[in-house]
């Protein structure tokens, strides 16, 4: 049995004792570094490879994040689809495939298989969260429909594809074909994964911050606390400009070329990105698109960009590339057979 005495020298030191020991507090919030100018630091080299699409499937209805077992599921048929498209082929004789086992190909372009892609073989996880989407902006995680003006606009392009005309000359091709931007839209605005070469590097100035993106090499430049060019000044991704609200980055784009019809948007859309250091090894990359010439609404989304390896090499897209060569080749040889190509063709009905 402890004395009086005692007992009032142990309560003396346990009042010494400082509350945090009694009670730990929170671990403290994760700081973004700074660079040696102090802005928030997103330099180095990232990723978005990822294979969770665009839009979301409707199995998952109104529900953004997937379960772990959802999640392990997905992860574990893309391994078997790498699997599949490794193995030697059994059917030659064959024309075309209904389906190939890389998902997006079917016919003659069944020649590729998992070696020639890298979409990855992981869905996009922002913090911890397993996404059924990059959509985020919509409940079913679909992009919004077309205006009436929308729908005219991409009608009008696969008109002029259907009759021949796109094969008229090298600017009728498409960006990709040509070499001028990735197809889809990798280098952006917005930035998102496609098939393959989903790595990018970004370096910070006091005035500036660059992304290179592998896909065709492009380079963003984005100028910091800017003001935008003249509107009848159109560039390959845009008139980019940016500033800092507390660690994001935030960037308007707006003048892009009428050419760089990401969904059918138009040359008169704006694209919002908003870049935000949440980890050693991750950067949320949040995008909102704003056309009213061609969206019913604005729309965006969300995903990760996440640190990796190095170095950045080079996309040399021309290097052995016969396919624009081949398309007009194709074309001329038509005409000379005297089979109508492009405005002759329309006329005809062709």
């Amino acid at each position: 049995m402890k004395t009086p005495a005692l007992l009032a020298v142990l309560l003396g030191a346990a009042a010494l004792v400082p509350s945090a020991m009694a009670q730990p507090s929170p671990r403290a919030a994760w700081k973004a570094p700074r660079t040696a100018f102090g802005q928030p630091d997103l330099q180095g080299l990232w990723t978005n490879v990822t294979i969770t699409p665009l839009e979301r499937p409707a199995k998952y209805g109104e529900r953004l994040v997937l379960t772990p077992q959802e999640a392990a599921a997905a992860e574990g048929d893309r391994d078997q689809e790498v699997t599949n498209g490794l193995k030697p082929s059994t059917d030659l004789d064959k024309k075309e495939i209904a389906t190939c086992e890389v998902k997006g190909f079917s016919g003659v372009d069944c020649g590729y298989n998992a070696f020639w892609v890298d979409p990855g073989t992981k869905v996009m996880r922002v913090g911890t969260e397993a996404r059924t989407s990059l959509v985020t902006s919509t409940p079913d995680g679909k992009i919004p429909p077309l205006t009436a003006a929308g729908q005219a606009r991409v009608a009008q392009r696969a008109k002029l594809r259907a009759t021949g005309k796109a094969f008229d000359g090298p600017e009728f091709l498409s960006l990709g074909e040509r070499c001028i931007l990735s197809f889809s839209s990798s280098g952006g605005p917005p930035m998102l994964p496609l098939l393959y070469n989903n790595n990018y590097q970004i370096v910070q100035t006091p005035d500036a911050v660059v992304i290179e993106v592998e896909m065709v090499h492009d380079t963003r430049v984005i100028r910091l606390n800017g003001r935008h060019g003249p509107a009848n000044i159109r560039q390959w991704m845009g008139d980019s400009i940016g500033h800092w609200e507390g660690d994001t980055l935030v960037v308007e784009t707006v003048n892009l070329r009428p050419e760089q019809a990401f969904r059918g948007a138009s040359g008169d859309v704006k694209v919002i990105e908003r870049f935000t250091r949440i980890g050693p090894r991750q950067i949320k990359y949040d995008f909102t698109v704003e056309d009213p010439a061609s969206f019913t609404r604005p729309w965006g989304g969300e995903l990760a960009m996440t640190a990796t390896k190095g170095p950045l090499y080079e996309y040399a897209c021309h290097e052995g590339n016969h396919a624009m060569e081949g398309i007009l080749a194709g074309a001329r040889l038509q005409e000379k057979q005297g089979k109508a190509v492009g405005p002759a063709a329309e006329e005809e009905g062709q």
